[in-house]
Formats: structure tokens, sequence, C-alpha cells
């Protein structure tokens, strides 16, 4: 009660949109007929099937993996889907807007008629908050069918963006988008969900005009990562599972993947590592920056969403969902999406404990004023034609 009446969180407002949300959740499914069986069939994807099979099935795992888990995110997390680090003297909310902000700096935009792309763009919060920031324009691009009548359904309630902000539907790995056709482009921890990450970055590539940039967050594994120890592939398969990614690679990987597409590295650096630097040399009684994973990390403050990571706050959520389900207030299969959530949360947590994985991976690019096309670009515009056809 305190919070609800106290804070702007609004705890109850968010946890009644959440139930009617829920209540709805299988008649907007495009990946299944009922949330069961989507589950299922998305635990199989990684269960049963390796990781190049999982490549080839993106389409139907990031669907199936957006189908069931935007109501969860919206609810528990906001509608910006991603981390970010924390100063201590700011809000959860406010970490996530300077967060944007920064790569949005990143665009060299100069009018306020630029057109942006958002490539993988959620339900787009990060789209109007950069809309707001640049008084520029921004398209999002998104494969999941819900997300995109979500996404426009809270564009068309915000007046400040309504009129400058839009989602569409479409496969970044083939956009339905002209060549040259923005001036921008950005990535919040969603090109990790390419099954090839140089076609998504040609395709990027492909749709900006000479001279633009192209800046993202990328999620990967570090240097710290070791292939083959048990402990770091464990943690690395809970991130893929609990997170719908086909594999998670390493950020060279992405840095060379960036410079085949035909971009011009400006800028590669994992901002987890610089913030880390920062904050461990800073005076006693500065500001310090809280890691990214702070939120998934157990805490005992009932008031945060952090106890539900708790061994008691684990238990409690799992039954209320499983009550939910039995006063059929939750369609059935919930249960199983929150635990397939909560264990990528666990492996995220970890990851980031131990310094193996960054979500941060930060990588700004620009196309050539002498822009030509590189021969992926001839060969994703062949596959286009090939399609169409």
């Amino acid at each position: 009660v305190a919070v609800q009446l106290f804070t702007p969180a609004d705890p109850i407002g968010r946890c009644l949109l959440f139930l009617k949300q829920l209540n709805g959740h299988e008649r907007r499914l495009t990946c299944s007929a009922n949330v069961e069986h989507g589950i299922d069939e998305y635990n199989a994807l990684h269960q049963k099937e390796g990781v190049e099979q999982r490549n080839a099935k993106y389409q139907q795992l990031v669907n199936a993996y957006y189908d069931l888990a935007t109501v969860f995110y919206e609810w528990g997390w906001g509608a910006s889907f991603h981390f970010a680090s924390r100063y201590s003297f700011e809000t959860f909310a406010e970490s996530i807007r300077r967060h944007e902000y920064h790569l949005a700096s990143k665009l060299q935009l100069y009018s306020r008629n630029a057109q942006i792309l958002d490539v993988g763009c959620g339900i787009g919060g990060p789209m109007r908050n950069i809309a707001r920031f640049t008084s520029c324009h921004v398209t999002g691009l998104t494969l999941n069918p819900y997300q995109v009548d979500r996404g426009n359904e809270l564009c068309q309630m915000d007046a400040t963006v309504s009129s400058r902000c839009r989602s569409v539907q479409g496969d970044f790995m083939n956009m339905p988008f002209d060549e040259q056709q923005f001036d921008a482009a950005y990535a919040i921890e969603a090109t990790c969900h390419a099954p090839d990450r140089v076609q998504v970055y040609s395709e990027i590539y492909r749709v900006l005009k000479p001279g633009c940039i192209f800046a993202c967050y990328e999620w990967c594994m570090t240097d710290n990562y070791i292939p083959g120890n048990e402990i770091h592939e464990r943690i690395k398969k809970q991130i893929e599972e609990g997170d719908g990614l086909p594999d998670v690679v390493h950020t060279s990987v992405c840095l060379n993947a960036m410079k085949e597409a035909g971009f011009e590295i400006l800028e590669s650096r994992d901002m987890v590592q610089e913030e880390e630097i920062s904050s461990s040399t800073a005076p006693p009684h500065h500001a310090v920056v809280l890691p990214w994973m702070l939120p998934l990390l157990p805490s005992w403050n009932i008031f945060t969403q952090r106890f539900q990571f708790t061994w008691l706050g684990f238990r409690l959520t799992n039954f209320c969902i499983v009550l939910l389900e039995k006063m059929k207030l939750a369609p059935k299969g919930t249960i199983k999406t929150q635990r397939m959530l909560q264990e990528g949360a666990f492996g995220l947590a970890a990851g980031g404990s131990l310094k193996i994985f960054t979500p941060m991976y930060l990588m700004v690019g620009r196309v050539p004023m002498n822009k030509q096309q590189q021969p992926q670009q001839q060969f994703i515009a062949a596959e286009r034609m090939n399609g169409q056809q």
C-alpha cells in the first residue's frame, strides 16, 4: 500500500494490467494454438535441437519466445527490454533512459527530419524515448506480431511521439525496406537473436544512406568465457534457453561481422568492463556504478522484484502463478513460461557475476561515403528477389 501511495511504481495498476494481458494471452498467440503447446515447442527447440538446427529455425524460436515472454517483460521490467548499469544516485528508469540516450548520441543526427530505424524494437520503449531525445522519426522493426500491435498501441497513447513513431512487422534478416531508406539505425540487445551476424548487419548496411551510422549494444561472451568449462557452458545454455537465443557468440565474432558487412568501425568496447573500472577507482563516498545484473540478484526487500530470486520469493512467485492457472485467470502453461524466464535470469546473473557474459558490447559503425554494394549485399539482394518470385 505504501509503495502504491507514495511512489510512482503503481504496483496495483501494473498487476491489474498483467492479469488482463494474461487473460487474453492465447488470443494473441501466433506461435501456437495455446500457451502450453507453445512453451513445450519452444523448450523442445532448446532441449532436442543443436545450434545449427536452432539457427535454421530462428524465426520459430524468436517468435515463440516473444509470444510467451512479452507479457512478463512488460509487467516485470517495463517497456524497454534491456539492461543498463546504474549510478547509485539514479532510479532504475533513469538508468534505462540514460543507456538509450548514450546510444542515440552516437548516431550523429543533425536534422529533426531524420529517419531512424530501431532494429528489433520490442514494444517500443527505446523507440519512444529516443524519438523524444532526438526529435526525429523512428521506425521500429520486430518479428513478433503481438509486439507490433502493443508497440503501436503504446505509441498512440503517447501524444509526445504518436506522430513520429511506428512499429512494423518484419524479419531483420530480410527487411521490408528500400535501400538507403534510413539516416541512422540502432539495435539494443536485439541482433543477438540473429542466426548470422554478417547477414543481419548487411541488411542494416543496405537500408542506410552513405555516411550514416549504425550503433548497437550486443549480447556476447567475453574473453573470460572458457569453452568446455562445465560451469561456463551451463550458464551460457541457461542464457540461450531463457532468452530465446540460437547461440551466444564471442565479442570478436560480432566485431568481425560488422567489418565484413561493410561498416567502418568507429568504436567498439565492452561498456560493462569500462564502468566496472571507473567504479573501482572512485573515491570513497562518491557515486558508484551498480552492476547491470543487480535487478536479477536476490534481495530480501519484498518491495523490489529482486525478492523473487530468493529461495522464498521463487517459491511464492511460482505458487501464485500456479494458483492463477488453477483459477483460470492465467492460461495453462504460464507457470512453465515463468520457470523458463527465471532460469534465464539465473544464467544472466551468474554470467555477469563471473564476467563471462556482457549485454553491453558497444559497436558503432559508419557506412562509407563511397558506399558500394558488397558481395554480401549482392547475395542478400538476390535472395530477396528469389523470395519475391
